[in-house]
């Protein structure tokens, strides 16, 4: 009987520490392992203000989506007042862009609205991957999921929707809506933004994951842009972040691009999105 005692605490001991290794390696796989600083009584203040809402996807069959608000207590509803658009990485929802860094903390001192749309769910890729499911669909089938077929197009329209929602519940200001994403909303602020090109007065693409032609820019070439990257992302190549560097540089774009020595897919942007709010608020259309 001792000896099965220990061979199952043996065993028990070997399956945490596998779960614990297993968790370590997800996380390092995710984002590099980026530990987040402890947040000020301000961030925490701002955090706490942040609301999920929903709404009826009528192009989605009807479905509820929800979508993530910050509103500054400096808000008022005779003003006009900027917004910020901010897009999740993969995997991830509305929350992950109100708690990156000190996200609302920023828009708290800058006066700014936030909405983070969901983009339909944690992988439609906002449509920057093609506007069906190609991408999606091996993952779906392991995972026993049924993602639409129309995947990234109503990633995209859920973008566009949220846009739209925020515009009729708040006074916006037309001239300083900005778009800023992480890694898949990083990717999805290229796409949109350069879809979109009219809406936007500025994007922040961070550690983006971007795997179309850096042409689409062409359409973009009047929209300043800062893009953060670290030299050491081990998720995305930053030689395709400097490729696209290159062509906003061909088209005589106002841009500006740090890229962070040592830096991690997590921590490139979360350490810079301070300069990313001071960027922002010297651009209006």
């Amino acid at each position: 009987m001792q000896r099965r005692i220990s061979d199952t605490l043996s065993f028990i001991e070997k399956l945490l520490i596998c779960g614990f290794l297993l968790v370590v390696l997800q996380s390092y796989a995710f984002g590099q392992a980026w530990q987040q600083p402890e947040r000020s009584q301000a961030n925490l203040d701002a955090l706490a203000r942040v609301e999920i809402k929903s709404y009826l996807f009528a192009e989605a069959g009807g479905v509820n989506i929800e979508y993530g608000v910050y509103v500054p207590t400096t808000y008022d509803e005779s003003t006009a007042t900027p917004l910020i658009i901010a897009l999740h990485g993969l995997g991830s929802g509305t929350m992950y862009m109100m708690e990156y860094s000190n996200l609302v903390e920023l828009a708290e001192t800058y006066g700014y609205l936030v909405a983070t749309p969901m983009g339909y769910n944690e992988r439609g890729w906002y449509g920057a991957r093609g506007l069906g499911n190609d991408f999606n669909r091996a993952r779906s089938d392991r995972a026993g999921t049924s993602d639409p077929e129309n995947l990234g197009e109503l990633s995209e329209k859920d973008v566009l929707n949220v846009l739209g929602k925020m515009r009729v519940d708040y006074n916006v200001d037309s001239a300083r809506i900005y778009l800023i994403g992480q890694s898949m909303g990083g990717g999805g602020t290229w796409y949109i933004g350069s879809k979109y090109a009219d809406i936007w007065a500025a994007l922040a693409p961070m550690a983006p994951a971007i795997y179309i032609n850096p042409d689409i820019l062409d359409s973009a070439s009047h929209l300043p842009v800062i893009a953060v990257m670290g030299d050491a992302d081990e998720l995305v190549d930053v030689e395709v972040t400097r490729q696209w560097v290159a062509k906003m540089e061909q088209l005589g774009m106002n841009y500006e691009y740090i890229e962070v020595p040592g830096g991690s897919h997590s921590s490139a942007g979360r350490e810079n999105i301070g300069k990313v709010f001071e960027f922002l608020s010297r651009h209006s259309k």
